[in-house]
C-alpha cells in the first residue's frame, strides 16, 4: 500500500483539502470509507486520491488516522474505529487523530473511551480554511504527557506531508488543550458571524429598509465590520448546519451565561440550516447590498 499508509474520515470539504495535501506532498496511500456516500463526496475523494476501505483494513494498514467529521459525529466514528480495532484482533498501536470541533471535556471523555485499548489519541483542531495553494491552516495538537513521543511523530509526519502542525507542549499541556483553543477561536470568529446574522436577521423582520439603514449605519461607524461581514458570511451560510453543534461545544466550554449566549447562536444556525428563502434570502440581500456598496466606493474613488 505505499512506503507510508495514512486515513482521512471523512472525505467533506475539509477532510478532501486535507488528503489532497497529503498526497500531493507524497504519501503512498490515503484510505478512508465511502460507504453509503453520494456520488459528489466519490467524486471528491477520487479527486483528491483517496482509496476506499473497510474500517478493519483501514486500522491494520494506516499509521494514523485523522477523523475530521461534524462535531455531532464525532463519538460515532471514534466508536466505529475502536470496534475496528477489537475485531481486526492487531497487535500494532494505532493512532486516531480527533480533529472535530469539540470541547475539552468532550475530548477527555473521548480519551477515556479509548483507554487500555491500544490506541492513542492525539488532540486536534483545524484552525482555518481547508487547505489550498495560497493557504495551510493551522493544526493545534496535544497529547497525554505519557503520549509525548507519538505526538513528536505525529507532528513530524504530518509536516513532512504538508500539514501545517503547531504542537502544544510544557506546563499542563495534555488532553483537551488543543480543544480548548478551538473552542476560544470558535467562540470569537464563528460566534462573530453568528451575531452578524442574528442582528441582521432582526433587522429584516422590522422591514428591509431596516435592514438596509443597518448597511448604512455600520459602513458610517465601523466599516471593517462590513468588510468583515463581506469576507466571513457568504462562505458560512453554506456550512451553517455543521455550526449548530459547535456552538453547542463551545457553550460548554464557555459555561454558565456564556452557555445561555452560544446556546442562542447555535439557533441562529440552526434556523439559517433548515430555513427557506425567508431566511437565507435576507442574508444573502445584505450581503448583495454591501458588495454594491463597496464596488461603487472604489469606483468613485479611481
Amino acid at each position: 500500500m505505499g512506503s507510508t499508509t495514512l486515513a482521512v474520515l471523512a472525505p467533506g470539504e475539509m477532510g478532501a483539502a486535507i488528503a489532497a495535501r497529503l498526497s500531493s506532498s507524497g504519501v503512498g496511500t490515503i484510505l478512508t470509507n465511502l460507504d453509503g456516500r453520494s456520488e459528489i463526496t466519490l467524486a471528491r475523494a477520487r479527486a483528491s486520491n483517496m482509496q476506499h476501505a473497510s474500517y478493519t483494513d483501514i486500522v491494520q494498514h494506516a499509521t494514523f488516522i485523522y477523523s475530521i467529521v461534524p462535531p455531532k459525529d464525532a463519538f460515532a466514528l471514534a466508536g466505529t474505529i475502536l470496534a475496528a480495532y477489537k475485531i481486526a484482533q492487531i497487535q500494532r498501536p494505532l493512532v486516531f487523530v480527533d480533529c472535530n470541533a469539540l470541547n475539552p471535556e468532550s475530548m477527555k471523555r473521548m480519551a477515556a473511551l479509548f483507554d487500555g485499548s491500544g490506541i492513542t489519541l492525539i488532540d486536534a483542531v483545524i484552525i482555518g480554511t481547508p487547505p489550498s495553494a495560497t493557504f495551510n491552516p493551522g493544526i493545534y495538537a496535544s497529547a497525554d504527557p505519557k503520549d509525548g513521543s507519538v505526538l513528536d511523530e505525529f507532528t513530524r509526519v504530518s509536516i513532512q506531508f504538508g500539514l501545517n502542525v503547531i504542537p502544544l507542549k510544557g506546563e499542563g499541556a495534555g488532553i483537551g488543550d488543543a480543544s480548548a483553543v478551538k473552542m476560544a477561536h470558535s467562540g470569537i470568529v464563528k460566534g462573530a458571524i453568528g451575531l452578524f446574522t442574528t442582528m441582521i436577521l432582526a433587522a429584516n423582520t422590522a422591514s428591509p429598509s431596516t435592514a438596509s439603514g443597518l448597511l448604512h449605519a455600520l459602513d458610517h461607524s465601523q466599516p471593517k465590520i462590513v468588510d468583515l461581514i463581506l469576507r466571513l458570511l457568504p462562505n458560512a451560510l453554506p456550512k451553517a448546519y455543521r455550526f449548530v453543534g459547535e456552538m453547542e461545544e463551545v457553550g460548554g466550554f464557555a459555561g454558565g451565561s456564556g452557555a445561555d449566549t452560544f446556546a442562542g447562536i447555535a439557533s441562529t444556525f440552526a434556523r439559517v440550516a433548515e430555513g427557506g428563502v425567508d431566511d437565507v434570502g435576507p442574508l444573502l440581500e445584505f450581503v448583495k447590498q454591501a458588495k454594491e456598496m463597496r464596488d461603487r466606493e472604489s469606483a468613485d474613488s479611481v
